[in-house]
């Protein structure tokens, strides 16, 4: 006797059992409670303990656990997403640049409150003047922080003196703390635009912060309004890796342009192959609307439908054609067909499609051909005489016997 189950329904329970005789502790699982019960049920004993998955993520049944199915099912777009961030992630790596002298960055100190909007007067900037001086001449002797407090005091007296903030910016780089520079220097080139030794010391700080394209822009335009031999040989440190990262950005860049462009390209050729589609779709549609009037509309006024049908299979009687072809003859036959189902079938017919008759009957059908009264039957109703011609109803004249010639 066969087993009432599927030989593959039967070699997928031979896998669990044997399974299960190694690693019984999975009957421990609440899913596989029933087996459970109903081992213990015979008197078998499952062995207590927590069951784990063996190592490698391996389902004991045949595949991975790890659903290939979602890895799998991940669009194309996000696919392509992927691959393009992969690429840019993996051309960022290709980057190596010098970044030798590259100093964390610093906290910027707070600034005591300062009215830059001052007007000082002749005394505040003849005082001013001195406190420069005694700050040049503790940076000369490389007390950075002296000369830090005495830029302080004379900015707070002249505080529209461009030249001040920078060169307090430049005794920062000396203490290693570049945003304290370069937040000097953006004050000295919002007084002055043009203050060479504000790029100068502001493109030597985002140096030291490793910010290389910002340090070459700045350090270029220092040598430009007022060249430098020291600026000029900062320019040529940090331009190595400032190219670098210039080129790679320029081809990251060409990249991105040459996805965006194939990514367009791929919309444009979906829009017309959905356009194209469409199309068909459309013609189709009207070529099936034009076929089925075509096969609606019929030649002389016929309705089409169910009384064509009708009307074709009714003709191909011989019986009615037969009595067609006699009521041609003569329509005034048509009286002894009344009583004849086939040809009342017609009669319905030719009066659905010919409301006002039709041109070979004459309107002798009933509700649609003239009445046959006035028509000389015989007998047996088979002929009838045609109606007298008008010319022979004409009365004619009577001809005299005697004609007289007028030869006596």
């Amino acid at each position: 006797m066969a087993a009432p189950f599927a030989s593959e329904d039967l070699e997928k329970l031979k896998k669990f059992i044997d399974f299960v005789s190694q690693n019984p502790l999975i009957l421990n699982m609440p899913q596989l409670e029933f087996v459970k019960i109903f081992i213990e049920k015979f008197g078998g004993k499952v062995p207590e303990g927590t069951f784990e998955m063996p190592a490698g993520g391996k389902c004991p049944f045949g595949g991975n656990i790890k659903t290939e199915a979602k890895t799998s099912s991940v669009p194309h777009e996000e696919e392509n997403n992927a691959e393009a961030e992969m690429d840019v992630e993996s051309d960022e790596s290709e980057i190596e640049l010098d970044m030798e002298g590259v100093i964390p960055p610093d906290r910027v100190p707070e600034q005591s409150t300062i009215d830059f909007s001052k007007n000082s007067t002749e005394e505040e900037i003849d005082k001013a003047s001195e406190l420069r001086s005694e700050a040049a001449a503790a940076y000369s002797e490389q007390r950075y922080g002296e000369a830090i407090d005495f830029y302080t005091q004379a900015i707070e007296l002249n505080p529209g003196n461009a030249l001040f903030h920078a060169k307090r910016g430049q005794a920062f780089l000396k203490l290693q703390k570049p945003n304290a520079c370069i937040r000097d220097c953006n004050r000295a080139l919002a007084i002055n635009c043009d203050s060479a030794a504000a790029y100068k010391f502001r493109g030597r700080a985002h140096r030291l912060l490793g910010n290389w394209e910002e340090a070459a822009k700045d350090l270029r335009q220092a040598c430009k309004l007022d060249f430098d031999e020291e600026a000029d040989e900062w320019l040529r440190e940090v331009t190595p890796n400032a190219k670098k990262i210039e080129q790679h950005r320029l081809k990251q860049q060409r990249k991105k342009d040459e996805r965006d462009r194939k990514a367009r390209e791929v919309r444009r050729e979906k829009a017309r192959t959905e356009a194209s589609q469409q199309q068909q779709q459309q013609q189709q549609q009207q070529q099936q609307q034009q076929e089925k009037q075509d096969n609606t509309s019929m030649p002389g006024g016929f309705s089409a439908g169910a009384n064509l049908i009708d009307l074709l299979s009714s003709i191909n009687d011989p019986e009615v054609m037969a009595a067609l072809q006699d009521i041609m003859k003569n329509p005034a036959n048509i009286e002894k067909y009344k009583s004849n189902p086939k040809l009342a079938k017609i009669i319905d017919v030719f009066k659905s499609s010919f409301p006002s008759g039709v041109g070979g009957f004459p309107g002798g059908f009933p509700g649609s051909f003239p009445s046959t009264a006035g028509a000389n039957d015989t007998d047996d109703g088979n002929t009838a005489t045609a109606p007298p011609n008008s010319e022979d109803n004409k009365p004619q004249s009577k001809k005299p016997d005697f004609v007289d010639d007028g030869l006596d």
